[in-house]
């Protein structure tokens, strides 16, 4: 039930994201969430798209190296403690977390919001979230968001 986030290798230099956003954007392939992670060298950028097969491969045809991890998107309600329903979910069934970045939705209302987890245990994750009642978003789902 998990999603596969896109993780893309690049040079910290100025340019280059918009380098790798222009051939997204000349593949007509519509990021959903992106996060962007530097250290001194080289950053990691990552991505949830609709279709991850087409994305990996147009990124490698342009010289990307990048690779597939399995993360974890919650739909929550969009008001002050949404994040925090969740975030004790993990805390009492002791998944850690290690990263999370926000999800874009098109036409959505203002009442819900999409958060993208990377956790030690993604299906744990899902089992906790589903028994909380949280709704985990598949991979058919995000072109629907």
């Amino acid at each position: 039930m998990s999603v596969k986030q896109v993780s893309v290798f690049m040079e910290n230099k100025p340019g280059k994201m918009c380098e790798m956003t222009d051939v997204l954007a000349e593949n007509n392939i519509n990021m959903r969430g992106l996060s962007l992670a530097e250290t001194e060298g080289f950053g990691i950028v990552r991505i949830i798209v609709d279709d991850v097969y087409e994305t990996t491969t147009i990124l490698k045809d342009a010289g990307y190296i990048n690779k597939l991890t399995s993360v974890v998107i919650a739909e929550l309600p969009d008001v002050p403690g949404g994040l925090n329903q969740i975030l004790k979910v993990f805390a009492s069934e002791k998944i850690n977390l290690e990263y999370m970045y926000a999800l874009s939705s098109e036409g959505s209302s203002f009442d819900k919001a999409y958060m993208v987890f990377r956790v030690s245990d993604h299906k744990a994750a899902e089992a906790a979230l589903t028994r909380a009642g949280i709704r985990v978003v598949t991979q058919e789902d995000i072109s629907s968001l």
